[in-house]
């Protein structure tokens, strides 16, 4: 079964959702969800990696499909059972389908499921929850078992087992669940959210992590996530770290945002937030449609934008002031690219969405943004509050020298 139908329905309806490391190596993705696949039965379990010696860091593989989800294995249970899970900086929950869930929920004929009776570990708690997202809504029940995330094993972790997910969102996703990498103050029902549980339990030094994510379309890793720093052979320095301005979401102040030389949006400022759970890059409708404009878009439903793929090498640098530097965006960071029948297809990688006051009007940098740079994100301590730390990410297989000459880390817009 092809993959692309339902992946390109579902990028057209996408919206917002010295220490020791625990490195999570993302691998791309191949192949599609199988509805025939024994229902509720748990994945082979993948390889989960090992901890680098002396460091107690910890590989999973993370996948990336098609540059709009990326996402990775983790294990719940004993013996562990694998789910592939996006690690989202816009939520704080662990959920993954339980083989409980009811029989009409559609996502889970696609999807592995927990099952608890299975688990030698397995504390009920049956505390109901529901989680809204951007592109879904789910419900179900809260549960406790160990944590499996690379080769380290034994974290007692709250997750969810969703019951009940009526979006078809999920259904077209190839990854199980989500692991949120928010603020604790985002969780739902209160549950400590799994990268506090491996700083409180001994298992990370700090709650510290970075995101390098692959846009290489053809590379057959999607990138890496590292708990507890962050790995400078990513990046070309320097890192810009810039203040969380509510510690809630990754939100920031961004200074403006320009279209080559003729187009300024956000000129008093604005907030952004940084979330890998969000494959493009939101803002304003308003804003959004100058901006696709500028660069030849065409509506499409749904808020998309077609854009000709004759005009990628004239399209002009999109750039975003923050902290005083400049982060710029090619036509080839900020255009989707998918190929569909031998046709080519390419989409703006930016949407209109209004977030209305209190919390907004604001924008969202997500993998499009983030895929063009290396995150490091820093929730701080009682001294030092929490901050984000930016710079170009570095072409795999560059050495440091060409990588510093091909993507200056900030600079003048574009």
């Amino acid at each position: 079964m092809s993959p692309l139908p339902p992946l390109l329905l579902l990028l057209l309806s996408l919206e917002p959702l010295g220490a020791a490391l625990i490195r999570i190596p993302l691998r791309r993705a191949r192949g599609a969800p199988n509805p025939l696949r024994e229902w509720g039965q748990p994945g082979e379990p993948p390889r989960m990696g090992a901890p680098s010696p002396g460091n107690k860091s910890i590989s999973v593989s993370l996948s990336n499909l098609l540059n709009v989800q990326y996402y990775g294995d983790i294990g719940l249970g004993t013996p562990p059972q694998i789910f592939s899970v996006v690690f989202d900086t816009g939520s704080s929950n662990l959920w993954v389908p339980s083989r409980r869930c009811l029989f009409f929920s559609l996502p889970c004929w696609f999807h592995h499921r927990f099952n608890p009776k299975a688990s030698s570990s397995f504390k009920p708690n049956g505390t109901k929850f529901a989680i809204q997202y951007g592109t879904g809504r789910l419900s179900g029940i809260l549960s406790e078992d160990k944590l499996t995330i690379g080769g380290v094993s034994g974290a007692s972790v709250m997750f969810g087992e969703a019951l009940w997910e009526p979006s078809l969102a999920f259904a077209a996703s190839q990854f199980d669940g989500i692991l949120g990498l928010g603020f604790p103050i985002l969780a739902v029902g209160g549950v400590r959210p799994p990268l506090d549980a491996l700083v409180d339990q001994g298992l990370l030094d700090k709650p510290v992590f970075s995101f390098y994510l692959n846009r290489d379309p053809e590379a057959a890793s999607g990138g890496e996530l590292v708990l507890g720093g962050v790995d400078p052979a990513h990046y070309v320095p320097p890192l810009i770290f810039l203040p969380v301005t509510l510690p809630a979401y990754w939100q920031i102040s961004m200074e403006r945002v320009t279209v080559g030389p003729g187009l300024t949006l956000c000129p008093r400022g604005c907030a952004a937030v940084l979330d890998t759970g969000t494959p493009v890059i939101t803002g304003p409708s308003e804003d959004i449609q100058a901006l696709n404009g500028a660069l030849g878009g065409a509506p499409l439903p749904a808020g998309a934008y077609l854009i000709p793929c004759s005009l990628l090498p004239t399209l002009p640098a999109v750039s975003f002031l923050l902290g005083g530097t400049w982060f710029n965006l090619t036509a080839q960071d900020y255009v989707i690219q998918i190929v569909f029948g031998g046709v080519r297809l390419c989409v703006s990688g930016f949407r209109g969405l209004d977030v209305p006051p209190p919390a907004g009007p604001l924008w969202i940098l997500g993998d499009v943004f983030l895929g063009a740079h290396v995150a490091v994100f820093d929730r701080g301590d009682p001294r030092g509050g929490a901050r984000v730390g930016l710079a170009r990410a570095r072409a795999r297989g560059a050495g440091p020298d060409h990588a510093q000459a091909q993507f200056p880390g900030g600079g003048r817009p574009g």
